[in-house]
């Protein structure tokens, strides 16, 4: 069989509604500036699908030294991967400056979020060491398992008695084969917006032999009295062995890093391999994270706004009998009950006729007869933002439960 016949036959259960999602449910463009409101389809909408926590997207001071940097260096310097004629002060000031602001010994740079968790994971572990991660990972985690040769153990969400459990197999297994433990979770879980246990988990290295990733892209910059993070907030950013974060959440740009001991971030220096082989982050981007990061730092009113919205929204959804399940972070999840063409006829409403635009997510991502919109507020959204958003929510809700939205299929838009 042609491969490429074999993949037009079968297009995966999201491509396979292509034809009507594409431009719309699926790969829509938002024009106009970065913020709470832009334009979708020429129309300005009230959005809350932008990782934009600070509001430092469109921060003129973030602006203008991105402006600078690349009028100065422009997008090609330095050329080349880091290890070989990639590297500048201004990365090495970078990295020194959030290894400050994490409380950790040193920090790396890596290119992007997902491919860099990856690569982490993949130059941590050999085949005979053993991971243990929470059910719920982000998938560049989970790609990142399927790197590993070795035996992965898998503890259901946030439950720490099964966590138990399976560190006392991979115990067992490490002991045999001569190997050691890397355990994986999350600061905040991305769709949930429930923090992980890091706590708790942190706990039992009194009782188990492993070393702890923690994925906090959702904490950092969000949690935690200075935005370090959800082990600051716990109390245990001491605790996290690896600490990676990016900056394309509260950071408002592209990039990650990873913290911790000086010796091993030194190792994953040298030995990850999505590093090594690929053009180091330009310069504008690094002197852009650096305002970033002292922006986060210096004035913690932006994260105080973040929040002082997070709570106006949330408790708002609350009061008018919303299920927003276990979030305790600005994630903030709506649970609804309906179909796919439900879903998507509800989700039109909410564009064309309240100007809300936010995301949604159906099946095959969670279960069939269930829909979740994620909404993300952020630091520049308004009192009025909330409130048209409120509204809106409360009046589709009542149709979904009228059955106004029952369609036979996915509308055409």
């Amino acid at each position: 069989m042609d491969i490429f016949e074999k993949l037009l036959k079968h297009l995966g259960p999201i491509g396979e509604h292509s034809d009507r999602a594409h431009g719309y449910f699926a790969f829509p463009k938002l024009e106009g500036e970065i913020g709470p409101r832009m334009k979708f389809r020429g129309n300005e909408k009230i959005v809350w699908s932008l990782n934009n926590y600070l509001g430092l997207a469109n921060h003129p001071e973030v602006r203008a030294t991105d402006a600078k940097a690349a009028a100065d260096f422009g997008m090609a310097s330095p050329m080349g991967a880091r290890m070989m004629s990639g590297n500048t002060n201004y990365h090495e000031q970078l990295e020194n400056e959030l290894s400050d602001y994490m409380g950790k010994e040193a920090t790396t740079l890596l290119n992007y979020g997902y491919q860099g968790i990856m690569s982490a994971i993949d130059a941590v572990v050999g085949r005979r060491d053993v991971i243990v991660y929470d059910a719920e990972c982000h998938a560049s985690i989970l790609d990142g398992l399927r790197l590993h040769p070795g035996k992965r153990y898998v503890f259901k969400h946030n439950d720490m008695e099964d966590f138990d459990k399976q560190m006392k197999r991979a115990t067992e297994l490490a002991k045999t084969q001569g190997g050691g433990i890397l355990v994986v979770t999350e600061g905040v879980f991305g769709m949930a917006g429930d923090q992980g246990k890091l706590k708790e988990i942190a706990a039992f290295k009194d009782k188990y032999e492993f070393r702890l990733l923690v994925d906090d892209a959702h904490g950092f910059g969000t949690m935690g009295k200075t935005g370090a993070g959800t082990g600051e907030e716990q109390g245990v950013q001491d605790k996290i062995d690896l600490l990676f974060n990016t900056f394309a959440k509260s950071g408002a740009s592209i990039g990650a890093f990873i913290s911790g001991e000086k010796q091993i971030i030194n190792y994953l220096r040298y030995n990850m391999r999505s590093q090594i082989f690929a053009k180091s982050i330009p310069l504008p981007i690094v002197i852009g994270h650096l305002k970033r990061v002292q922006l986060m730092r210096q004035h913690p009113e932006m994260k105080e706004k973040l929040w002082y919205n997070v709570n106006k929204l949330q408790n708002g959804l609350k009061e008018r009998g919303f299920n927003i399940g276990r979030t305790n972070s600005p994630v903030t999840p709506i649970y609804l009950q309906g179909d796919i063409p439900e879903a998507t006829a509800m989700c039109l409403d909410l564009r064309e006729n309240y100007n809300i635009f936010c995301s949604i997510v159906v099946y095959p991502v969670i279960p069939k007869g269930q829909i979740i919109y994620r909404l993300i507020p952020t630091a520049a959204h308004s009192d009025e933002d909330i409130e048209l958003t409120l509204k809106a929510f409360s009046e589709t809700k009542a149709k979904l439960d009228e059955k106004v939205y029952q369609v036979a299929e996915i509308p055409m838009v």
